[in-house]
């Protein structure tokens, strides 16, 4: 099935629903999918995110269990 048709049957499938829980959830996945995740986070965020993906680079890692063991 190609896209084309995919997003033919999602909007049949949409109208043929009467549940308005399905598509109160259908509209919020697409409210959420829409956004750039990234725009939503604060400048501070962004550039932690940054540094951190530097350091990766970098060569710097922690195990995740040394991880856990320093935030516990």
């Amino acid at each position: 099935m190609n896209i084309q048709a995919t997003k033919i049957e999602l909007v049949k499938a949409i109208l043929d629903s009467d549940n308005i829980d399905f598509i109160k959830k259908i509209a919020e996945f697409i409210k959420v999918e829409q956004k750039d995740v990234w725009e939503t986070l604060s400048l501070e965020q962004q550039e932690e995110i940054e540094q951190g993906i530097e350091q990766l680079n970098g060569g710097k890692r922690v195990s995740f269990k040394s991880f856990l063991k320093k935030i516990s």
